[in-house]
């Protein structure tokens, strides 16, 4: 009975480590998480030094320059986050002798590819229109489903931290002015949270 339980065991581990991502570490959320809020930082920063106030929830005229100022920022940042998750994991699949590049990463990808395509250009028409105020609700919204939708790819609780995002985004959309504070919260904070927690338990 032993025996046959061992083997199920076994069976079980085959199969889940086929059909999941397992490589995802808890560390690419902690990297990612420190990166998004020092963009969150620097970008107070910037819009301080150009007297505007993101705080009054009222759409702002930003000079051609802060805006490549803020566009720069926001590329760094992504770059940061894209890069630790992917040096992370990488490094994760090789202490457990795993292979990176499976085709449950390549479901995972596709899978949250959408979303995040979606918000992004939205998030590029509310620019347009200089409805700034808006833009931090809807990437969060977006980064969620996109989580959301991801989540049957790797660990579960990719799922509920998805599903964080998605409440952050739609509280920010109703608090005008403070879209960037819950973007920290949600980009920096809850990645930094569940990056941790994601390093203890599947480490």
């Amino acid at each position: 009975m032993s025996e046959y339980q061992n083997d199920l065991k076994h069976i079980r581990n085959i199969m889940e480590r086929s059909t999941t991502f397992l490589s995802l570490s808890g560390l690419s959320g902690v990297g990612a998480g420190i990166a998004a809020l020092a963009g969150v930082l620097v970008t107070f920063f910037i819009l301080d030094g150009n007297q505007i106030s993101y705080f009054d929830g009222k759409p702002n005229s930003i000079n051609p320059e802060t805006e490549i100022e803020i566009a720069i920022v926001a590329l760094i940042t992504l770059v940061l986050g894209l890069t630790s998750g992917l040096w992370f994991s990488w490094q994760k699949s090789q202490k457990q002798n795993l292979p990176f590049w499976t085709a449950s990463a390549k479901e995972l990808l596709m899978a949250g590819a959408m979303p995040l395509l979606a918000g992004g250009l939205f998030s590029i028409i509310l620019w347009k229109y200089d409805l700034f105020f808006l833009i931090a609700p809807t990437m969060l919204i977006f980064y969620g489903l996109a989580l959301l939708s991801a989540s049957k790819y790797t660990h579960k609780d990719i799922f509920y931290l998805g599903f964080c995002e998605v409440v952050l985004g739609l509280i920010a959309a109703l608090i005008p002015g403070y879209g960037l504070v819950f973007w920290g919260i949600g980009f920096g904070i809850l990645h930094i949270f569940y990056g941790t927690l994601m390093y203890y338990k599947y480490k």
